[in-house]
């Protein structure tokens, strides 16, 4: 994936993941600005990156001429600062989660699409150079028919306040499985265990069924021992797994099922192989997609399939705190 033509993009935010984005940014030579209502970083970042404008409000940024807008603020700012963005017609990639509530990414999806405006969300993970390989390898058919999908994203902190775990961690494999199953939400059922404070669920597990019949089920946790980020998908032919965590970051091709025959469930077993797939930051690779394509729009990460992630936060979160 290669940057078609630099864009001098503004960054709203410049905490821990803002910083993030500002470092690519510049590495792609497409940093054009910052705002931040901390002066004392303003003046670190205009003093390690020559030549950017920076800025303690939004409204001063909002009058120069810059090619688009990421905002990188803590959840709670993204329906505000988003609709700012976009009401005075600047195309904007919004950070996960697109906002906090259904309703609202309804309505700055259709103000964006009032204004002409092309809105992304940085679900970074779909731009994973083996999520995607993932995704390529289900469509050729090697493992079959897509029948389950499961993850665990565990490890020890970082421990939010504001959010439960399942708000915190969940959102990528949310978008994850969205794209690869590709299909309408039947069911969403989720539980979870509360136990460092109260009414914020440290670990939670939550089943989805989609239409199309596949199931999948999303284990999270900031509560665990060790960390494991880890991906397994089922089919009728063979079976993959992908460990983000581990050293050698390897998919692995399972050519493994279970066969009814005559009624009687036979193991079918096969040599375990390594599927090669390119390497790349997604990060990265996110702002060269989110670049080569202000202008014409976003077939990944859109506002639609952000959407429909925050419908899934939504009704778990609501299952959880009616359990609690």
């Amino acid at each position: 994936m290669e940057l078609i033509k630099t864009k001098k993009i503004a960054v709203v935010g410049a905490g821990g993941w803002g910083r993030n984005h500002i470092r690519t940014l510049a590495e792609l030579d497409c940093l054009g600005g910052v705002i931040d209502s901390d002066k004392i970083i303003l003046d670190e970042l205009s003093t390690n990156y020559k030549g950017i404008s920076i800025f303690t409000n939004l409204e001063d940024a909002l009058q120069i001429n810059f090619d688009g807008f990421i905002v990188a603020t803590p959840s709670e700012t993204h329906y505000e600062i988003g609709k700012k963005i976009i009401q005075n017609g600047f195309h904007v990639l919004i950070e996960k989660p697109l906002c906090l509530y259904p309703n609202q990414a309804e309505e700055l999806i259709e103000l964006a699409d009032s204004n002409n405006i092309n809105l992304m969300v940085g679900h970074v993970l779909l731009f994973h150079p083996a999520i995607q390989k993932i995704k390529e390898t289900i469509q050729l058919g090697v493992i079959g028919d897509l029948q389950y999908i499961y993850s665990n994203r565990l490890n020890l902190g970082v421990v939010r306040t504001k959010e439960n775990v399942f708000w915190s961690l969940a959102p990528h494999d949310i978008s994850i499985f969205n794209d690869i199953i590709n299909s309408e939400i039947k069911k969403v059922e989720s539980f979870g265990s509360d136990i460092i404070q109260e009414g914020i669920q440290d670990s939670t597990i939550t089943s989805i069924k989609y239409v199309n019949g596949v199931s999948a089920h999303i284990f999270v946790s900031w509560l665990h021992p060790f960390k494991e980020h880890r991906i397994v998908i089922v089919g009728s032919k063979g079976m993959l797994s992908f460990e983000d965590s581990s050293e050698k970051k390897n998919i692995l091709y399972y050519p493994k099922s279970i066969k009814l025959y005559d009624g009687v469930p036979m193991k079918e077993d096969g040599e375990t192989k390594v599927i090669d797939y390119d390497s790349g930051f997604p990060l990265t690779r996110e702002l060269i997609y989110f670049i080569n394509n202000l202008e014409s729009g976003f077939g990944i990460a859109n506002g639609a399939s952000a959407l429909d992630v925050i419908k899934v936060l939504d009704v778990a979160s609501n299952i959880l705190n009616k359990d609690g």
